[in-house]
């Protein structure tokens, strides 16, 4: 299993295992107590209720600087294969596209009442709009599936390896925090983040994102989020364990028939790993790019990048240089 670099590690406990968030999306049910949880705890304010065209229960709509755990609402399009033999099957029996002809009228009229209106609605045309209450309500649940976003707390992470202050650093637990008395919102990790997870606060312009509770784990809690998911979609606990665990998922469910079942951000082998493997990762049923996930991941230095530190050295020493070649002419005019 993968671990960062021993050195990169900015503060040592003895015994300390690394942590991690596990997330089975499919036993999540999009109530977003783990929002309202994250949000409490980390004293974070909330992201407005427009109730506006095209907006929805997802309120928060991205992870940001105010937002660091988001229940994503994923509308899945294609409908299931049974439906869609039933359509095929109605529509070669010449039974698609009818709709029955409802009169416009301010209160339910009867069925005597249909019949004998104007547009000819007969009684076996008239529709059991409970029944199509209920049967819609069903397949919805078959169009929709959520996922409880947040930091990946990677491996190899692009953040932690542009931030030119050392405001963000890892932990004992092998998390990434950002420390903001240090950060100087100079916003170099928000590109860096192949998840778009970190960002930057629009009052004070630094940096902001999950840190896995870290106050909470020093106090041998575990983080408010999984602590309030009514379902244990969040689960938290030692990195190596929860991988065991999520495998053990993954196998039952293929055994229940949900061949599409698979991990995100979990694997053995180095050249498939995502930034090194992610210390939050993900049971998915859908792509990854469904939910927001890139396909692909890794930390610009791993991709051949320039580092923000060596470019700031880079930059100091050219700016030095200046500075000596300013003094040098100077000095060599006054002894003329």
């Amino acid at each position: 299993m993968s671990h960062a670099p021993l050195g990169e590690i900015a503060v040592r406990r003895e015994g300390v295992e690394r942590m991690g968030f596990f997330t089975d999306t499919t036993v999540c049910i999009g109530c977003k107590a783990c929002e309202v949880a994250c949000k409490q705890w980390n004293d974070l304010p909330a992201d407005g209720t427009s109730w506006g065209k095209g907006s929805s229960y997802d309120h928060t709509g991205e992870l940001s600087a105010s937002t660091w755990r988001h229940v994503r609402f994923v509308e899945t399009l294609a409908p299931a294969p049974s439906r869609q033999a039933e359509a095929r099957a109605a529509l070669a029996a010449g039974n698609g596209g009818h709709l029955p002809r409802i009169p416009a009228t301010g209160s339910m009229p009867s069925v005597a009442e249909l019949g004998d209106a104007g547009s000819g609605v007969s009684s076996s045309e008239m529709v059991d709009l409970l029944e199509v209450a209920e049967s819609a309500q069903v397949e919805a649940l078959d169009r929709w599936v959520f996922m409880s976003d947040v930091c990946k707390h990677c491996t190899n992470a692009g953040c932690l390896d542009a931030c030119p202050t050392g405001a963000l650093i890892r932990t004992e637990f092998q998390t990434v925090i950002v420390q903001p008395d240090i950060c100087n919102g100079c916003g170099y990790c928000v590109p860096a983040c192949p998840f778009g997870v970190i960002d930057r606060d629009p009052y004070d312009g630094r940096a902001a994102k999950c840190t896995l509770c870290y106050d909470r784990l020093e106090d041998g809690l575990e983080p408010a989020c999984a602590k309030a998911c009514p379902t244990d979609s969040i689960q938290f606990g030692p990195w190596e364990e929860l991988v065991k665990t999520a495998r053990g998922r993954v196998t039952e469910l293929h055994h229940r028939g949900y061949e599409n079942a698979y991990l995100y951000g979990v694997d053995d082998e180095p050249e498939d790993r995502l930034a090194g493997n992610l210390g939050a990762f993900f049971l998915l049923t859908e792509a990854p790019e469904r939910f927001g996930l890139p396909a692909q991941a890794e930390s610009p230095i791993q991709e051949n990048g320039p580092p923000a530190t060596a470019a700031g050295l880079l930059s100091g020493a050219l700016a030095l240089g200046a500075t000596l070649a300013t003094v040098v002419l100077s000095h060599r005019r006054g002894g003329r």
